[in-house]
């Protein structure tokens, strides 16, 4: 019961620093641009993005995590604990990786579109 409260901390904690971690939008030089149709293309490009899923990444990240994390703890004789702080590092460190990458995604798409992107 203890592995399974600490697992919905774990997810809980990564939701909120994952949400928590970055500039989600390009920031673009706005001279000379239509911003009506530049946030037309904006959201499009979200939409582009949300193939990459944050969430399905920090689940898998996790479980690895725990993995790692007990077969390291096993050593120490406190797999458990190994297991829940693996699976904190994992998920926490898959679900940023996969943030950023959504953020790329939004960038090159809105530069490919003639977007001139300042971050």
């Amino acid at each position: 019961m203890k592995t399974i409260r600490a697992s919905l901390y774990t997810m809980i904690a990564g939701a909120v620093l994952i949400g928590c971690a970055s500039h989600p939008d390009p920031i673009i030089d706005s001279k000379g641009v239509d911003m009506a149709k530049y946030q037309q293309d904006l959201a499009e490009c979200r939409e582009y993005a949300k193939s990459v899923s944050v969430t399905e990444g920090a689940a898998k990240g996790a479980a690895l995590g725990a993995v790692v994390g007990a077969a390291a703890g096993a050593i120490s004789g406190n797999p458990d604990s190994g297991a829940g702080y693996g699976a904190i590092s994992g998920g926490t460190q898959s679900g940023l990786s996969n943030k950023r990458e959504q953020e790329r995604v939004v960038k090159r798409c809105v530069s490919g579109r003639g977007y001139k992107v300042l971050n």
